[in-house]
Protein backbone atom coordinates (compact mmCIF):
# COMPACT_ATOMS: atom_id res chain seq x y z
CA UNK A 1 0.00 0.00 0.00
CA UNK A 2 1.45 3.31 -1.07
CA UNK A 3 1.43 6.23 1.36
CA UNK A 4 0.38 9.50 -0.32
CA UNK A 5 3.24 11.94 -0.50
CA UNK A 6 2.88 15.17 1.45
CA UNK A 7 2.44 18.11 -0.90
CA UNK A 8 2.92 21.61 0.59
CA UNK A 9 1.69 23.09 -2.69
CA UNK A 10 -1.59 21.18 -2.48
CA UNK A 11 -2.08 22.15 1.15
CA UNK A 12 -1.47 25.82 0.36
CA UNK A 13 -3.91 25.65 -2.55
CA UNK A 14 -6.60 24.15 -0.33
CA UNK A 15 -6.02 26.82 2.32
CA UNK A 16 -6.34 29.55 -0.29
CA UNK A 17 -9.58 28.05 -1.64
CA UNK A 18 -11.05 27.87 1.87
CA UNK A 19 -10.04 31.47 2.56
CA UNK A 20 -11.48 32.62 -0.78
CA UNK A 21 -14.76 30.86 -0.07
CA UNK A 22 -14.82 32.50 3.37
CA UNK A 23 -14.48 35.96 1.78
CA UNK A 24 -17.45 35.22 -0.46
CA UNK A 25 -19.65 34.33 2.48
CA UNK A 26 -22.44 36.73 3.40
CA UNK A 27 -21.37 37.15 7.03
CA UNK A 28 -20.17 40.07 9.10
CA UNK A 29 -16.84 38.31 9.72
CA UNK A 30 -16.14 38.02 5.99
CA UNK A 31 -17.15 41.67 5.50
CA UNK A 32 -14.73 42.80 8.21
CA UNK A 33 -11.85 40.73 6.82
CA UNK A 34 -12.58 41.93 3.27
CA UNK A 35 -12.60 45.55 4.44
CA UNK A 36 -9.27 45.14 6.25
CA UNK A 37 -7.74 43.46 3.19
CA UNK A 38 -8.96 46.31 0.98
CA UNK A 39 -7.31 48.88 3.24
CA UNK A 40 -4.05 46.90 3.26
CA UNK A 41 -4.06 46.57 -0.55
CA UNK A 42 -4.74 50.28 -1.04
CA UNK A 43 -2.21 51.41 1.56
CA UNK A 44 0.68 49.07 0.80
CA UNK A 45 0.24 48.14 -2.87
CA UNK A 46 -1.99 50.58 -4.79
CA UNK A 47 -0.63 53.87 -3.41
CA UNK A 48 3.08 52.91 -3.49
CA UNK A 49 2.66 51.73 -7.09
CA UNK A 50 0.84 54.92 -8.04
CA UNK A 51 3.49 57.03 -6.30
CA UNK A 52 6.24 55.26 -8.27
CA UNK A 53 4.43 55.73 -11.59
CA UNK A 54 3.62 59.42 -11.03
CA UNK A 55 6.87 60.38 -9.34
CA UNK A 56 4.90 62.04 -6.56
CA UNK A 57 4.70 61.09 -2.89
CA UNK A 58 1.04 62.21 -2.95
CA UNK A 59 -0.43 60.89 -6.22
CA UNK A 60 -4.03 61.53 -5.12
CA UNK A 61 -5.02 64.59 -3.09
CA UNK A 62 -8.34 65.88 -1.76
CA UNK A 63 -8.94 69.65 -1.94
CA UNK A 64 -9.67 70.55 1.70
CA UNK A 65 -10.16 74.33 1.51
CA UNK A 66 -11.85 76.99 -0.62
CA UNK A 67 -8.66 78.81 -1.64
CA UNK A 68 -9.03 77.76 -5.31
CA UNK A 69 -12.82 78.12 -5.41
CA UNK A 70 -14.48 80.44 -7.96
CA UNK A 71 -17.63 81.93 -6.51
CA UNK A 72 -19.03 82.85 -9.95
CA UNK A 73 -18.59 82.29 -13.68
CA UNK A 74 -15.20 83.10 -15.16
CA UNK A 75 -16.01 86.59 -16.44
CA UNK A 76 -17.53 87.73 -13.15
CA UNK A 77 -14.68 86.12 -11.24
CA UNK A 78 -12.14 87.94 -13.40
CA UNK A 79 -13.90 91.27 -12.90
CA UNK A 80 -13.37 90.86 -9.15
CA UNK A 81 -9.92 89.25 -9.05
CA UNK A 82 -8.31 90.03 -12.40
CA UNK A 83 -6.56 93.26 -11.43
CA UNK A 84 -4.17 91.37 -9.16
CA UNK A 85 -3.09 89.05 -11.98
CA UNK A 86 -2.79 91.91 -14.47
CA UNK A 87 -0.41 93.61 -12.04
CA UNK A 88 1.75 90.48 -12.35
CA UNK A 89 1.64 90.47 -16.16
CA UNK A 90 -1.07 87.80 -16.52
CA UNK A 91 -4.00 89.03 -18.63
CA UNK A 92 -7.47 87.57 -19.02
CA UNK A 93 -6.74 85.78 -22.30
CA UNK A 94 -3.67 84.09 -20.82
CA UNK A 95 -5.54 82.98 -17.70
CA UNK A 96 -8.27 81.44 -19.84
CA UNK A 97 -5.62 79.13 -21.31
CA UNK A 98 -4.60 77.88 -17.86
CA UNK A 99 -5.66 74.46 -16.64
CA UNK A 100 -8.63 74.68 -14.26
CA UNK A 101 -9.45 78.22 -15.35
CA UNK A 102 -12.63 77.92 -13.27
CA UNK A 103 -10.73 76.83 -10.18
CA UNK A 104 -11.12 73.78 -7.98
CA UNK A 105 -13.82 73.04 -5.44
CA UNK A 106 -13.48 71.79 -1.91
CA UNK A 107 -13.93 68.03 -2.05
CA UNK A 108 -12.42 67.57 -5.53
CA UNK A 109 -9.85 64.79 -5.85
CA UNK A 110 -6.84 65.68 -8.00
CA UNK A 111 -4.36 63.34 -9.68
CA UNK A 112 -0.81 64.58 -9.06
CA UNK A 113 2.08 64.21 -11.51
CA UNK A 114 5.67 64.80 -10.38
CA UNK A 115 7.75 63.80 -13.41
CA UNK A 116 7.87 67.08 -15.35
CA UNK A 117 8.60 70.77 -14.90
CA UNK A 118 6.23 73.44 -13.66
CA UNK A 119 4.91 76.53 -15.44
CA UNK A 120 2.91 79.64 -14.63
CA UNK A 121 -0.79 78.80 -14.49
CA UNK A 122 -0.38 75.22 -13.29
CA UNK A 123 -1.76 74.15 -9.92
CA UNK A 124 0.93 72.59 -7.77
CA UNK A 125 1.13 70.84 -4.41
CA UNK A 126 4.05 71.91 -2.24
CA UNK A 127 5.36 71.54 1.29
CA UNK A 128 4.95 74.67 3.45
CA UNK A 129 7.99 76.71 4.46
CA UNK A 130 9.91 75.55 7.58
CA UNK A 131 8.55 78.41 9.72
CA UNK A 132 4.94 77.49 8.95
CA UNK A 133 2.72 75.58 11.37
CA UNK A 134 0.60 74.20 8.51
CA UNK A 135 0.17 70.45 8.87
CA UNK A 136 -0.65 69.69 5.24
CA UNK A 137 0.80 70.58 1.82
CA UNK A 138 -0.50 73.70 0.06
CA UNK A 139 -2.40 73.49 -3.24
CA UNK A 140 -2.25 76.77 -5.20
CA UNK A 141 -1.64 78.11 -8.72
CA UNK A 142 1.79 79.19 -9.94
CA UNK A 143 1.90 82.91 -10.74
CA UNK A 144 5.67 83.35 -11.06
CA UNK A 145 8.80 81.32 -11.78
CA UNK A 146 12.39 81.85 -10.63
CA UNK A 147 11.60 81.55 -7.79
CA UNK A 148 8.25 79.81 -7.83
CA UNK A 149 5.37 81.80 -6.38
CA UNK A 150 1.73 80.76 -6.05
CA UNK A 151 -1.66 82.20 -5.14
CA UNK A 152 -5.07 80.75 -4.39
CA UNK A 153 -7.63 81.87 -6.98
CA UNK A 154 -10.14 82.70 -4.23
CA UNK A 155 -7.66 84.59 -2.07
CA UNK A 156 -7.41 88.36 -2.29
CA UNK A 157 -3.60 88.25 -2.05
CA UNK A 158 -0.66 85.92 -1.71
CA UNK A 159 0.14 84.30 1.60
CA UNK A 160 3.18 85.66 3.42
CA UNK A 161 4.25 84.89 6.96
CA UNK A 162 2.72 88.08 8.38
CA UNK A 163 -0.81 87.77 6.95
CA UNK A 164 -1.95 84.28 8.02
CA UNK A 165 -2.01 82.43 11.34
CA UNK A 166 -0.13 79.42 9.95
CA UNK A 167 2.74 81.66 8.76
CA UNK A 168 2.65 80.22 5.24
CA UNK A 169 4.89 81.96 2.70
CA UNK A 170 4.15 81.14 -0.94
CA UNK A 171 6.41 83.78 -2.48
CA UNK A 172 9.65 81.78 -2.58
CA UNK A 173 9.06 78.06 -3.08
CA UNK A 174 12.15 75.86 -3.70
CA UNK A 175 11.55 73.31 -6.45
CA UNK A 176 12.52 70.48 -4.12
CA UNK A 177 9.51 71.39 -1.96
CA UNK A 178 7.11 70.84 -4.87
CA UNK A 179 5.36 67.46 -4.65
CA UNK A 180 3.78 67.64 -8.11
CA UNK A 181 1.11 69.30 -10.21
CA UNK A 182 -2.54 68.52 -10.78
CA UNK A 183 -3.24 66.93 -14.17
CA UNK A 184 -6.92 66.04 -13.79
CA UNK A 185 -9.68 66.04 -11.19
CA UNK A 186 -12.64 63.99 -10.00
CA UNK A 187 -15.26 66.50 -8.80
CA UNK A 188 -16.52 66.31 -5.20
CA UNK A 189 -15.66 62.62 -4.62
CA UNK A 190 -13.29 63.66 -1.84
CA UNK A 191 -16.27 64.54 0.35
CA UNK A 192 -16.47 60.82 1.16
CA UNK A 193 -13.32 61.42 3.23
CA UNK A 194 -13.85 65.06 4.18
CA UNK A 195 -17.23 64.57 5.83
CA UNK A 196 -15.66 62.58 8.68
CA UNK A 197 -13.04 65.26 9.36
CA UNK A 198 -15.69 67.98 9.17
CA UNK A 199 -17.81 66.18 11.77
CA UNK A 200 -14.76 65.82 14.02
CA UNK A 201 -13.89 69.53 13.61
CA UNK A 202 -17.51 70.49 14.38
CA UNK A 203 -17.34 68.38 17.55
CA UNK A 204 -14.12 70.12 18.63
CA UNK A 205 -15.70 73.53 18.03
CA UNK A 206 -19.03 72.73 19.66
CA UNK A 207 -17.96 70.79 22.73
CA UNK A 208 -14.27 71.57 23.25
CA UNK A 209 -14.35 75.23 22.17
CA UNK A 210 -11.32 74.68 19.94
CA UNK A 211 -10.89 77.20 17.09
CA UNK A 212 -11.17 76.06 13.47
CA UNK A 213 -8.31 76.40 11.00
CA UNK A 214 -10.72 76.32 8.03
CA UNK A 215 -14.45 77.01 7.57
CA UNK A 216 -16.73 73.98 7.63
CA UNK A 217 -19.04 72.90 4.82
CA UNK A 218 -19.24 73.83 1.17
CA UNK A 219 -17.64 76.95 -0.30
CA UNK A 220 -19.87 79.97 -0.87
Amino acid sequence: MKVPKYSPRGKNANSFIRFWNFLKEDSWQSWVVSFVLLIVLIRFIFFPTLAFVTGSSLPLVVIESCSLYHESGFNDWWDEHGSWYESRGIDKAEFQEFSYKNGLNKGDIIFVWGRSGYEVGEIIIFEPNPESTAKHPIIHRIVEENPYETKGDHNAKQLIMDNNVEKIDETNIPEEKIIGKSVFKVPFLGWVKLVFFEIFDWFKLKFLDMPLQKPLGFCD
